[in-house]
């Protein structure tokens, strides 16, 4: 056999580098020629990797990242006493703020800070002159202090001799002072060593300290730590915020190394925080408002926690922010669940603004439209309105529903008029009960003038002469108005409800998920002094609610978010503000948790202790049954053409206590005959109205419907 060498074999075991797809291919002793190849690697130590890793790992650990923060917040304290010594010692401030007020176009802000700045040059030379004169100040000042406190040392040693008879007595007061010294010294150079040493960690903390308070606004320290602490809210994060948003006139303008104005600097109001700041030129407030979610994740806060709307030019925003999750709270508890009466002429509580502040909703000599998409509140704000008036013992409720709904079924004994359905027979019922409503105007109208008042007030409402307060409810207001047999009455008489019975004690809440003009008729919401806008879908709907000119002055329920800003809505006419910002109360009408029937129970039992019946059940339904009025009209008219201004009279002289003929007029009259297709003629710009016209209508309607197929009749 051949003797093997030593020599022979390789002299390094070598392993293959290339991986394989099989997964279980296990790596195999290769040759020379393979290293020659180039298809190995040699393995080796390979000491730069595994440094890497071990810095790697002790970087990313949570403990180092901890010590690195702290680190951190002793840096962002140095920075931020420099920037204070820079801005002390140095103009650096005043040009910040002039170059603001040159950019915001402020001519008179801006030369104010220029005098400023030359006002500082100023007293800063004279600082450093009257420096550098100090020693030489001092040293002339020093011979007559020093002969100054010898000769008071010496009087009042001349002065202890005298009363002690003691001549010694002349040094104790030089001797006192220098003990005194000498104790001072030795206090001074026991404490010097420990608080010499002590100085610079005294220094650390404090710059710690300041670089923590400051950590929200330094971009560098933040980190995902933090996100459980709520941020501070200042003027450097509001800041940050808008910058966030890469707006191109903001961005440039923070290039430019410029601040915003705040109008009003940010400080603490009710729940949350509040400022007003001018945007820089080209930005308006409406951009940052339909921006609202952006801004929000800029603020750490949702988007109903934020709410920027526009202040008293297009280009000022006025931001209210709320504290992180307190609006999750909503309104808190109906103020009068457990105990206590509402008074109509006060006003009922519905909610608390976003700062917190419970408000009422005035009642008396208005009128109210709630509107929104489904499920955002607007039923559960008429509930808290129609609670509150079912606690004032003078008040007398109407509700009716044209709907299968729950939400007003609980109040139907404290009701004198409770309508719920969708079928035709409850259409038709709720037009003779708006027709009833009518003649209560007319009558009530009679009553002020016999009782020779204005107005229906406290005094005269408790009285119970047919004067107390009246409120009532159309919920889901368009599906009547759009019935398509009743709905042009019903609309006609709403109408003149909102028009004359607000004087009258009568206030009517209109509520719907529609408020266009082709579902309410504009005359009713002009007539709603009260408005409560929920999230909507459109200008539109929003102005409908809020009045005309609402959304192109920012005041926008489009704004609020569906689910998100839920019972949140926008109201008019409620404080001296042009809207406010309100979170309705909820009352519950469910079966296992019903708010309302107590308070219901509360009202019953109040009047009760008075000897009082529920208000209006008394009074007889002044209703002697619906009139047709095609039928009068064929009886009151002849053959011959007759102006349309004289048929209301003729109306009148026919039927004088039916209440819709008393205030009728040619030109809704008019109106109500084209529902029914009759044409008025206009001759020598007089309109005439022809009886053919109107028997050969109502000749071709349908017989069973004589008595109910008045559109637009008005009782």
């Amino acid at each position: 056999m051949t003797e093997s060498h030593e020599d022979d074999q390789p002299p390094v075991s070598l392993v293959k580098s290339t991986r394989t797809d099989d997964p279980g291919t296990d790596l195999t002793t290769t040759t020379d020629e393979e290293v020659l190849e180039g298809t190995v690697l040699d393995v080796r130590p390979r000491p730069v990797a595994a440094v890497r890793d071990v810095v790697t790992e002790v970087v990313t650990h949570p403990g180092s990242r901890t010590v690195g923060r702290q680190v951190l917040y002793v840096a962002a304290g140095g920075v931020v006493v420099a920037r204070r010594l820079w801005d002390a010692r140095t103009t650096a401030r005043y040009e910040r703020m002039l170059r603001a007020a040159e950019a915001a176009g402020d001519v008179e802000a801006a030369l104010e800070w220029e005098a400023r700045a030359s006002a500082f040059r100023k007293d800063r030379h004279a600082r450093r002159m009257d420096l550098l004169e100090l020693p030489i100040r001092l040293l002339s000042a020093l011979p007559r202090v020093a002969a100054g406190v010898v000769a008071l040392l010496v009087g009042l040693g001349a002065l202890l001799a005298l009363a002690a008879d003691d001549p010694h007595q002349i040094a104790a007061p030089t001797l006192a002072v220098a003990n005194a010294v000498q104790l001072l010294v030795v206090i001074v150079g026991v404490a010097w060593g420990p608080l010499l040493l002590a100085a610079p960690w005294i220094a650390v903390a404090a710059l710690w300290r300041l670089g923590r308070s400051q950590a929200a606004s330094i971009g560098w320290i933040a980190t995902a730590d933090d996100t459980d602490v709520d941020l501070v809210i200042n003027e450097t994060t509001i800041a940050r915020a808008l910058e966030a948003l890469r707006i191109q006139q903001i961005t440039a303008y923070f290039k430019q190394g410029l601040l915003l104005q705040y109008l009003v600097p940010v400080r603490r109001d009710g729940r949350g925080t509040h400022t007003i700041v001018r945007l820089p030129a080209g930005v308006t407030a409406e951009r940052i408002a339909r921006r609202r979610a952006d801004l929000a994740a800029g603020l750490h806060r949702l988007a109903k926690e934020v709410w920027p709307t526009t202040g008293s030019e297009a280009g000022i925003l006025d931001l209210w922010i709320a504290d992180k999750g307190i609006l999750a709270e909503g309104a808190g508890p109906y103020p009068l669940l457990e105990e206590g009466l509402a008074d109509l002429f006060r006003g009922v509580p519905i909610g608390r603004t976003l700062r917190g502040d419970p408000i009422p909703a005035p009642m008396m000599e208005r009128n109210t439209i709630v509107g929104g998409m489904p499920g955002q509140g607007k039923s559960a704000l008429a509930r808290a309105l129609m609670a509150g008036a079912a606690l004032d013992p003078t008040a007398e409720l109407r509700i009716w529903v044209p709907d299968a709904n729950y939400d007003f079924q609980v109040f139907q004994r404290r009701c004198t008029r409770y309508v719920m359905g969708a079928a035709r027979h409850d259409i038709e019922q709720i037009r003779d009960d708006l027709r009833e409503l009518h003649q209560e105007v007319q009558r009530r109208g009679d009553l002020l003038v016999q009782y020779r008042t204005p107005e229906v007030t406290r005094t005269i409402a408790s009285r119970g002469v047919g004067l107390h307060p009246l409120v009532c409810l159309l919920e889901e207001a368009h599906v009547a108005i759009n019935h398509p047999e009743f709905g042009a009455e019903i609309a006609w008489l709403l109408v003149e409800t909102t028009r004359l019975g607000r004087k009258r004690g009568i206030h009517l809440i209109v509520s719907t998920q529609a408020p266009t003009k082709n579902s309410i008729p504009r005359d009713v919401t002009r007539n709603c002094t009260n408005g409560f806008a929920f999230a909507v879908g459109d200008h539109h709907a929003n102005d409908a609610l809020l009045g005309q000119g609402a959304y192109a002055g920012g005041h926008r329920a489009t704004e609020l978010i569906p689910g998100v800003d839920r019972g949140t809505c926008i109201a008019k006419g409620i404080t001296g503000e042009r809207s406010d910002i309100i979170q309705a109360y909820f009352l519950d009408v469910s079966e296992h948790n019903d708010q309302v029937t107590p308070l219901i129970n509360r009202a019953i039992t109040e009047l009760d202790r008075r000897g009082l019946p529920v208000p209006g059940s008394d009074l007889p339904r002044t209703s002697s049954g619906p009139r047709d009025l095609l039928d009068d009209l064929d009886q009151v008219l002849g053959s011959e053409r007759v102006r349309l201004a004289d048929v209301p009279v003729l109306l009148r002289e026919l039927a004088p206590d039916w209440g819709p003929y008393r205030t009728l007029i040619g030109s809704q009259l008019r109106k109500r005959l084209e529902a029914y297709g009759i044409r008025v003629t206009n001759t020598g710009n007089v309109q005439r109205l022809d009886p053919a016209e109107v028997r050969r209508a109502r000749a071709q309607r349908p017989t069973p419907d004589r008595t109910t197929a008045d559109p637009d009749q008005g009782g």
